[in-house]
């Protein structure tokens, strides 16, 4: 399992936090690698990383090759799953064509009371973009050019990188109208959501969509998602039953 480093403590909680340390694992050949015991590299050290205060969580990543060249758009689908141990963050990387390229998940993070109580209002947005969100994408190797989402709150989450995110209609929370924008693009049915803040986002988001094939579903991903973080919550209680 990944290692933690200790960090700083929120005041009137007692827990370390540390942002964990993980090692890309290889594939050789197209296959698909699952790994519940990430070592680094023989002869490196581990990566530090900053550490996130108070509330902490770890990933495990599964890269896949894909023995076609890949498109020239990446797309990168993020969830946040709320699982009876916590809230789980799941983030699939594709092709244009939606094959996947990269996937990660996060360990599950599940905030006391105390810590519920300090953040207040904003740890829903603390919990999704700061603790899973970012976390995620700054530990994937591959840089998607868009960041799809079906969790309105991690539109946030373009606030602390480079790179448009843009969430699905119907996608869980209902923040003020005011809080995001309508996009229309053929790909989708329904108008997606921009947020309000990134509005100058929009054509870039535009243009971005015009290179994934229309064949694509920008829901079915999240399907996946949601089936490989069950597969995973098996692996782990089989791993611990052994």
């Amino acid at each position: 399992a990944s290692r933690e480093r200790p960090g700083g403590d929120l005041p009137g909680c007692s827990r370390d936090a540390a942002r964990p340390d993980t090692q890309l694992v290889p594939a050789a050949a197209p296959r698909f690698v699952k790994s519940n015991h990430i070592e680094p590299e023989p002869g490196q050290a581990p990566k530090r990383l900053r550490p996130i205060p108070a509330l902490s969580t770890t990933t495990q990543d599964h890269t896949v090759t894909d023995p076609l060249k890949p498109a020239n758009v990446a797309l990168g689908f993020l969830t946040v799953i709320q699982e009876p141990t916590g809230w789980v963050g799941g983030y699939l990387v594709t092709n244009a064509w939606g094959r996947p390229l990269e996937f990660r998940l996060t360990s599950a993070v599940q905030p006391n009371r105390v810590q519920t109580v300090l953040y207040g209002p904003t740890l829903n947005e603390y919990l999704h973009v700061d603790v899973i969100g970012k976390a995620l994408v700054e530990k994937t190797s591959i840089r998607p050019d868009l960041i799809v989402t079906d969790c309105l709150a991690v539109l946030g989450l373009r606030s602390r990188i480079d790179i448009p995110v843009i969430a699905l209609p119907g996608s869980a929370g209902v923040p003020p109208a005011s809080d995001f924008i309508a996009l229309t693009h053929d790909i989708s049915k329904s108008p997606l959501l921009l947020s309000a803040r990134f509005a100058s986002d929009e054509a870039m988001i535009v243009e971005r969509l015009d290179g994934v094939d229309p064949a694509v579903d920008l829901a079915e991903p999240f399907d996946r998602i949601r089936e490989a973080v069950a597969e995973a919550r098996k692996m782990g209680v089989a791993n611990r039953a052994a």
